[in-house]
């Protein structure tokens, strides 16, 4: 699995480990470089896609889940907040749970919302979403979907598609932090609320932007994400 790292670390206040979203992760490079202005941060690139290896089989989620899990295990990295975009929300909750390497975790843009639970409404709302998405997004991702190819692409969306994030999210007993775009309709905030509400430590916030807001405004997560660290820090 390849990683990229920015960043130098801050003593006593956890790195940032962040999980790709479905097949892409250049996207999430400026909302990484935000993170590294204060932390050392990670950028985690699942196996079959970006610039990490061929997997022996097609993963699914808890699979995908696993490797992470593995990823922190063999880093010398202390504890750490575990942050997951879009689909990268289901990864990171299935490798934090139980994790002792964990301190926290981060859902930002948080699938699959129920009520998008089945490939046309999730193709719907993505399409509506695309609308609310700055220009050159699309052509950023064509390289990784690329690589990718149709069949795994189809693979990775069924799997997530079946993956309930809210089952991981229960088992979860660090703090909790729900990002949503005000203008994501592949997400709704009632979503993102119920989730908020369900581990014992659990919070919401909402930021400017669409599903995608982390490229257009890495920022608008930067400030949340700083304070949760800083406060898991105080704790210990």
């Amino acid at each position: 699995m390849r990683s990229r790292s920015v960043g130098s670390p801050r003593p006593g206040v956890p790195e940032v480990v962040l999980v790709q979203g479905l097949a892409v992760a250049d996207y999430l490079l400026p909302g990484l470089a935000a993170f590294g202005r204060w932390n050392r941060a990670h950028l985690v690139e699942l196996p079959g896609f970006g610039g990490s290896g061929e997997p022996p089989h097609e993963l699914d989620v808890p699979e995908f889940g696993r490797c992470v899990a593995d990823w922190l295990t063999t880093r010398d990295l202390g504890r750490v907040v575990l942050a997951g975009h879009s689909s990268g929300t289901q990864v990171a909750a299935r490798a934090a749970a139980g994790h002792p390497g964990v301190a926290a975790v981060v859902l930002a843009s948080p699938t699959v919302d129920p009520a998008a639970r089945g490939w046309l409404r999730l193709l719907a709302r993505w399409r509506l979403d695309a609308r609310r998405e700055p220009p050159g997004l699309g052509p950023s991702h064509r390289p990784e979907w690329k690589r990718a190819g149709a069949r795994r692409l189809v693979h990775t969306v069924s799997v997530h598609l079946k993956d309930p994030l809210e089952d991981a999210v229960h088992r979860l007993t660090v703090p909790v932090l729900v990002l949503h775009g005000r203008q994501d309709v592949v997400d709704t905030r009632r979503w993102a609320r119920e989730l908020a509400a369900l581990p014992p430590d659990g919070r919401f916030a909402e930021v400017p932007g669409a599903h995608t807001f982390p490229w257009l405004d890495p920022e608008a997560w930067s400030d949340p994400v700083r304070r949760l660290a800083e406060e898991v820090a105080s704790r210990s």
